[in-house]
């Protein structure tokens, strides 16, 4: 029976025009073969792996060898890299402090180890070998800076992220097969926030996915002083699947796309001219701007630590928050501290489901907003009628706030803030999570000082 299938494959392999060699492996499963199109095909069948659908006694799968990386990747050596903001220090204790502490424990049953375990280059580049990925998983010196700088500066961190990444997996796995993105940019969220919703780096972008103010809109992100749908990581996720597409689309290649996501289409094009018309990322290396050139490897590196974790010793932590969900439609103002009351649900839980409200208002009056539960918590919050919205109404929703409320929601740019007595650009940056040149800039001023009863434009974040 095997023999025949063998053959019935090679057969339909030579039928499409694919001419390498079908080998028989043992223990690896395909990803999901319909998150690419027709288009990708060669790519899928050259890299990907064949899961025989009609055999039960077998543990054999069938699959086409993988492209060979030209040695020229493999030999590349970079001493100037940068330190991706996502792996510096100041983030990792941040996780260490508020964020793991909130939403993550640790897990008794496993044991962890205080030190990495020493590995060749060998036995690198064969792990990465055998992952199921379209993404060439190269193996060169600057990846294996990044894979130890996750294995040992940042066994902490890459634990968080396996705990969070057990909450997010599922809604990020979805977002890209139905926009045809690998799998395997599932893990891309580590390198561009460590997989905390909330993060907001030195220039302002924002959320897993590390979105700024204006890709945001483009990909229709809502942004006002109450809601940042770049937090939101269902809304953010599926921005980012379709950003990631559209990248591709434009340069035919996921690592291309995957280094355009970070500097831009205009630097990946100007790299791509410089070399002479080469379309590939390792190919155009040195054309890049730096924190590129480091960015591609520390993804590679990502996805090897989030899938070796155990061999270099590290242990998942478990997440606090629930795994199964839904979501209700609010068209009314609520606020988190009357969903608490009424649903007898922690505020922290709440928060963590639902990070895209800033001030923990959902402005559902004046647009609909989605409101994530616990499933267990929907059929309180349905029986609850008009109970939890009128649960101490006048303390959270006066007519005065109310006003306010309305010219924050409905703000879709920048707003105006009145500058008060004993306010400095320091005070009022940190307010609004911008820095103090952002306000410089967009309020054409040449000095620090500024004047009570005055007006400043903000674009909010």
């Amino acid at each position: 029976m095997k023999e025949k299938l063998y053959i019935a494959l090679s057969a339909l392999v030579l039928l499409c025009g694919c001419s390498e060699k079908i080998l028989p492996i043992r223990g690896v499963k395909s990803t999901a073969t319909t998150q690419v199109e027709s288009i990708e095909a060669p790519l899928l069948m050259a890299q990907d792996t064949i899961v025989p659908q009609d055999i039960e006694d077998t543990e054999e799968v069938i699959a086409v060898q993988h492209t060979s990386i030209p040695e020229e990747w493999t030999k590349i050596e970079d001493d100037s890299l940068v330190v991706l903001e996502s792996m510096s220090g100041e983030l990792d204790s941040l996780l260490n402090s508020w964020y793991a502490n909130t939403y993550l424990m640790v897990d008794t049953t496993c044991t962890a180890s205080a030190t990495n375990p020493v590995f060749s280059d060998t036995v690198y580049t064969e792990r990465l070998a055998n992952l199921p990925c379209i993404v060439p998983m190269v193996y060169n010196q600057p990846v294996r800076n990044h894979i130890d700088r996750y294995a040992k500066q940042l066994r902490h961190q890459v634990s968080y992220m396996l705990g969070m990444m057990e909450y997010y997996e599922p809604l990020i796995e979805q977002a890209l097969d139905v926009h045809g993105v690998p799998n395997e940019l599932k893990y891309l969220p580590v390198v561009e926030s460590a997989l905390n919703p909330v993060a907001v780096s030195r220039v302002g972008a924002t959320g897993l996915w590390q979105f700024m103010y204006t890709t945001g809109k483009l990909y229709g992100l809502k942004q006002n002083s109450l809601v940042d749908d770049r937090r939101d990581p269902v809304k953010a996720t599926w921005a980012a699947a379709k950003h990631l597409r559209d990248l591709y689309n434009r340069f035919g290649a996921w690592d291309l796309a995957i280094a355009a996501y970070n500097c831009g289409s205009g630097n990946v094009n100007k790299a791509i001219y410089r070399s002479g018309g080469k379309t590939n990322f390792w190919d155009i290396y040195w054309f890049l701007p730096r924190e590129t050139r480091g960015y591609v490897p520390a993804f590679i590196a990502a996805t090897y630590i989030m899938t070796y974790h155990a061999e270099h010793g590290i242990c998942p932590m478990e997440s606090k928050l629930p795994m199964v969900t839904d979501t209700i439609m609010i068209n009314r103002l609520l606020h988190f501290d009357q969903i608490v009351a009424v649903c007898d649900i922690d505020i922290e839980t709440l928060r963590g489901l639902n990070p895209q409200y800033k001030e923990n208002v959902i402005p559902g009056k004046f647009q609909p907003n989605s409101l994530r539960l616990p499933e267990n918590k929907i059929r309180d919050f349905i029986l609850s009628g008009d109970s939890i919205y009128n649960y101490e109404r006048e303390k959270y929703f006066s007519e005065e706030k109310v006003k306010i409320l309305k010219n924050q929601a409905t703000n879709t740019g920048f707003i105006y803030h009145k500058i008060r007595s004993g306010e400095t650009l320091s005070t009022i940056a940190r307010r609004y999570h911008v820095t103090i040149n952002e306000l410089k800039r967009w309020n054409g001023l040449s000095s620090s000082r500024i004047v009570a009863g005055k007006r400043l434009k903000i674009y909010p974040r």
